[in-house]
């Protein structure tokens, strides 16, 4: 009978951009056609948005995308000042990131497993990569050993996310060298997780909440948007580089309405390119076309791009393109963080 190590035995290796220059790759696509052609535009329109001094850029992350090997790339435009806000789901930030950062790997696996056996060896399937259950649940406890050390009140998913980056800095800084949190901590990148919930955060909420009842720490979804809406008001202009769709494309694009109310006028985002292997005929979010958000005031239509290809494939080319170009050396850091920050102090 099969052991848990017969089946956790090879990494998910993260990919890195900085290693592949495939500028050329990406250019002779301009002269192709269909996803080609579109992708090429997608990249220029990235490339243009770090050239434009004025405008900030928002990386919205859905889908298993840290687990598939996608991780460094991020890290890669955090560090090079490449993205200002990251707005992304619960499981890629908590449940693979800070999965991570404490010391646990995402491994080589196949569709074709008996899902029975993973089960009873506590192997979790995420299409043909394993997870370690019994990990899972250390991270879960991480969570709510976190919320148990914070002042009991309502926080915004932002707040706690760098209260997980100071987690990991005060505790001898993450097992690995390319932690999405703690180099956003670092770097005064926010990141939102909107549905804060839906990942390993939510298991520790439920565990703190339960063995505090009369008093405990609470997701505020409100102060969420309130705050994403704020980095837009402190923007002349902004871009979107949206890696699959749902709530964190909706909370994104979302914005912008909640920013003309606040303020009359607010512009729309200047750039948005999106990739997705979503359909539009279903009327579901995350195939809905960047065309039609225009329809909603929120995305305007000079620059932006619809990717119908898969993440690991697409983002490495687009995200590996603007690295290359080298536009960010030249751009300003936001450190949009410390606006809340210096708010929180005083």
């Amino acid at each position: 009978m099969k052991t848990k190590k017969d089946f956790l035995k090879d990494t998910i290796k993260h990919i890195d951009i900085t290693q592949h220059n495939i500028i050329p790759f990406v250019d002779a696509m301009e002269q192709m056609a269909f996803s080609a052609r579109d992708l090429n535009r997608a990249a220029n329109i990235y490339n243009r948005m770090l050239e434009d001094n004025n405008c900030s850029v928002i990386l919205t992350l859905a889908g298993s995308l840290f687990s598939a090997g996608l991780k460094k790339v991020v890290f890669d435009l955090i560090e090079n000042n490449m993205v200002d806000a990251i707005v992304s789901t619960g499981a890629i930030m908590v449940d693979q990131d800070f999965f991570e950062a404490l010391g646990f790997k995402h491994y080589i696996g196949t569709p074709f497993s008996d899902d029975n056996e993973l089960r009873e060896l506590n192997i979790d399937r995420i299409y043909d990569t394993y997870i370690d259950e019994d990990e899972l649940r250390v991270c879960d406890e991480t969570t709510e050993k976190i919320f148990d050390s914070l002042e009991p009140r309502p926080y915004s998913s932002r707040e706690l996310l760098w209260e997980f980056g100071k987690y990991l800095d005060n505790n001898g800084g993450p097992k690995v060298e390319d932690s999405v949190i703690y180099s956003a901590y670092k770097n005064n990148v926010p990141i939102f997780v909107p549905a804060f919930s839906d990942c390993s955060a939510g298991f520790g909420i439920v565990m703190h909440q339960h063995k505090n009842p009369e008093k405990h720490l609470s997701f505020d979804s409100g102060k969420d948007f309130l705050e994403l809406t704020q980095i837009k008001l402190n923007s002349e202009e902004t871009g979107i580089f949206m890696v699959g769709g749902g709530v964190p494309k909706n909370f994104t694009q979302d914005i912008v309405v909640a920013a003309d109310i606040l303020q009359e006028n607010a512009p729309m985002h200047k750039y948005a390119i999106q990739i997705t292997v979503a359909d539009e005929r279903d009327g579901a979010l995350s195939g809905s076309t960047l065309k039609e958000a225009s329809s909603w005031g929120k995305v305007e239509t000079t620059f932006e791009q619809m990717v119908y290809s898969e993440a690991t494939i697409a983002m490495p080319l687009i995200a590996g393109y603007a690295y290359h170009k080298g536009a960010w050396k030249n751009r300003k850091k936001r450190e949009f963080q410390k606006l809340f920050l210096q708010r929180e102090v005083q």
